[in-house]
């Protein structure tokens, strides 16, 4: 049965909106470190010994203080000012990486994932392999060891968004995007949202796809995502259309593609949704 084939919920999203990865640091880190979020990053650390204090100076939305005495992964998606306290003599071990998502805050991947995750390398099955490969390229130099190591930094990102969608609770997912690719029926008419953008996605054509009653799938969508089916779908494309204005792109060009009936239905749609029409939007968002 059609329905019951398997999909893939990222490589879409992945596509349209992809995430960088830089080497940032290998080694042992002693005393305080401070990752600022003026500088416009995300993080994603990894402790391979050691034990490390982390304090969040803001503290919204996550711990004042964490601690870990055992192999862990931190993943900052967005910017968040932390700070490393670690051991002033013998410090802790990591490999560290800078992230940027493109579309920055509007990245609907940056927007339904928490400011943190922490968790045990351990708990994510497959991330080893993928360690022990960045690992051997940043214990020393070798030539093109950047180019690699950023390349198998995307990789360990790309097998823990596959453990979120698995897991969206045990890493304290909020409701949204990454709650509603771990349902199995509302991930089809995600995916194929995604994938097909500027199609005619009525209720009763998305509810097919899920295999769902129109009701069920609304109440269903609603609850799961935490919003309506409507509301999604214009997030999306609003997305998007940030996404491609700042690589140049017309706004009739997107109207074609977004499935909007001229220029000015897309304009509309965008200044309800960001508050700016797309010119605006666009000269105090530039490329």
């Amino acid at each position: 049965m059609r329905n019951a084939a398997p999909i893939d919920r990222l490589s879409g999203l992945l596509e349209r909106f992809r995430v960088q990865a830089q080497l940032h640091y290998a080694g042992v880190l002693c005393g305080l470190s401070h990752y600022d979020a003026c500088d416009g990053h995300g993080y994603l650390h990894v402790l391979r010994r050691g034990r490390l204090e982390v304090s969040h100076p803001a503290a919204k939305g996550v711990p004042k203080r964490l601690r870990f005495d055992e192999p862990s992964l931190l993943f900052y998606p967005g910017p968040f000012t932390h700070r490393f306290h670690n051991p002033p003599v013998e410090g802790a071990d990591f490999t560290c990486a800078r992230l940027i998502f493109d579309g920055g805050a509007e990245n609907p991947l940056t927007r339904a994932l928490p400011p943190l995750i922490a968790l045990p390398l351990t708990k994510v099955p497959g991330l080893d392999m993928a360690l022990e490969l960045l690992f051997a390229e940043t214990d020393r130099v070798r030539c093109g060891q950047r180019l690699l190591a950023d390349r198998l930094f995307e990789v360990v990102v790309l097998k823990l968004l596959r453990w979120l969608l698995d897991h969206p609770l045990d890493a304290g997912v909020r409701p949204g995007l990454i709650t509603g690719l771990s349902d199995p029926r509302l991930a089809r008419a995600l995916v194929a949202m995604h994938d097909s953008p500027g199609e005619a996605w009525t209720l009763e054509r998305m509810a097919e796809r899920a295999g769902m009653s129109r009701t069920t799938f609304a109440n269903t969508f609603r609850g799961v995502v935490g919003q309506t089916p409507a509301d999604y779908l214009a997030g999306w494309r609003i997305a998007l259309a940030q996404s491609r204005l700042r690589e140049g792109r017309s706004i009739k060009l997107l109207a074609e593609e977004l499935g909007y009936a001229n220029p000015s239905a897309l304009s509309r749609a965008f200044s309800a949704k960001v508050g700016l029409s797309p010119r605006e939007w666009l000269a105090k968002n530039p490329a």
